[in-house]
């Protein structure tokens, strides 16, 4: 009995993921989310536009899971993070099972605030989602290994499986913040609506994320690079750079650029009593924000830069999984992939240009303008169901061998 039940509720989660995976995702501007966000804020309005989309986000990428091999998805990490999306999906769809013109649901759901408590507690359920799923890929590749065409598409899968994260923790970070006390505004940030600044002050976030990682440099090497940095504001040369954006997105961005920097640098100059600065440039023109962040620290060669945005490569020691506690990201190798997608969840982007022997030059792209800082959303359909189904053709360039050939062998052409 206890089986049947269980098929019979694994059919019906999947009817509804079917039904809400048809519908594409709506990206919102920087400016839409400021625009809501601002004092004639309305509850029961983020409450219905909510409890429609969540659902459509959630079920697009839980489509996708289901198309990961079927080794990966027996992984016990992989499992906990279905269940753990089957939920939210559920607790969601709740709340569209009653008319919302009625007074007394409306009532119920946003002014006994039945819904933000909701939000809530999803948005506490994912928190460990990112080292959950790069332990179950740990768990896979450790008992089956990977091929070049697995390797491919899960990093395919990740790029679009981390950014449906980072947009669905977007929405539930707004409406919790902008709902989810009686006071509105937060204490802490008491010009940020929700989590976004109107008025990011850029060189103040990358100067937080440089004293930060400054520290646990000084803490590993006892000592640390200093930061040059310079401005440059095209459109308004006397006032410092601000731009509309998550402060908490770029901070993420610029200290995992530091902790890099850092550490190639005093890699590179070992016992040295001086180390060479990292140079930071942050530059604002008409329609991009550019942030660059250089060091002295030996940089990589060509073949690797790619590497580095790979999910499954780190040059850090692989963490221990606690299964009462999540492990840090250090060691997963997911510091450079997963700053590259906050760049581009909003039209951004995130480049590496290296000079091996020298030292390597990070580049972050954010958009100027609200308006085009528009959210880039992965959406299940028939070109994504071919990714993974497709069997993919040889390459249609030469492989270079490792070892040259013997010019002997061309003696009788």
């Amino acid at each position: 009995m206890r089986i049947l039940r269980t098929l019979m509720k694994n059919a019906s989660i999947g009817k509804l993921v079917d039904q809400y995976s048809r519908f594409s995702p709506s990206p919102l501007s920087m400016k839409q989310f400021l625009d809501f966000g601002s004092e004639n804020a309305c509850e029961k309005t983020s409450f219905m536009f909510l409890r429609q989309e969540l659902p459509v986000r959630l079920a697009n990428i839980m489509k996708e899971i289901n198309l990961l091999p079927d080794n990966l998805l027996r992984t016990p990490s992989v499992r906990l993070v279905q269940s753990w999306y089957i939920q939210s999906l559920q607790d969601i769809l709740e709340f569209k099972e009653r008319d919302a013109n009625d007074e007394k649901v409306i009532f119920e759901y946003v002014y006994k605030h039945l819904f933000t408590d909701a939000v809530i507690k999803i948005r506490n359920r994912h928190n460990d989602v990112v080292p959950t799923m790069a332990q179950g890929v740990v768990e896979y590749k450790d008992t089956y290994g990977t091929d070049p065409i697995t390797s491919q598409n899960m990093q395919y899968f990740l790029d679009r499986f981390y950014m449906s994260r980072i947009s669905i923790r977007m929405l539930l970070n707004q409406h919790t913040l902008l709902f989810g006390g009686r006071v509105r505004v937060n204490p802490a940030h008491p010009k940020q609506i929700g989590s976004i600044d109107p008025h990011c002050r850029v060189t103040d976030v990358v100067k937080d994320a440089y004293e930060n990682a400054r520290t646990l440099c000084d803490r590993y090497y006892m000592n640390s690079p200093e930061l040059l940095l310079e401005e440059f504001n095209v459109k308004e040369p006397t006032k410092p750079i601000t731009v509309v954006y998550v402060p908490s997105h770029l901070y993420h961005m610029v200290f995992e650029l530091f902790k890099n920097a850092m550490r190639a640098t005093m890699e590179l100059c070992g016992d040295a009593m001086e180390y060479p600065p990292i140079c930071v440039q942050i530059t604002l023109g008409n329609e991009d924000l550019t942030v660059k962040v250089s060091d002295h620290g030996g940089g990589v060669p060509l073949r690797k830069i790619d590497r580095l945005f790979t999910y499954t490569y780190s040059t850090a020691p692989r963490p221990q999984m606690d299964s009462a506690r999540a492990a840090p990201l250090a060691g997963y190798g997911y510091g450079l992939p997963i700053s590259r997608l906050y760049a581009r969840y909003f039209q951004g982007d995130l480049k590496l240009y290296s000079l091996e022997g020298y030292g390597t030059d990070a580049v972050i792209y954010i958009r100027a303008l609200s308006t085009e800082s528009i959210e880039r959303l992965p959406v299940y359909n028939k070109s994504a169901w071919k990714h993974y189904k497709t069997i993919h053709e040889a390459d249609d360039w030469c492989v270079p061998s490792k070892e040259p050939k013997d010019m002997t062998t061309f003696r009788s052409i």
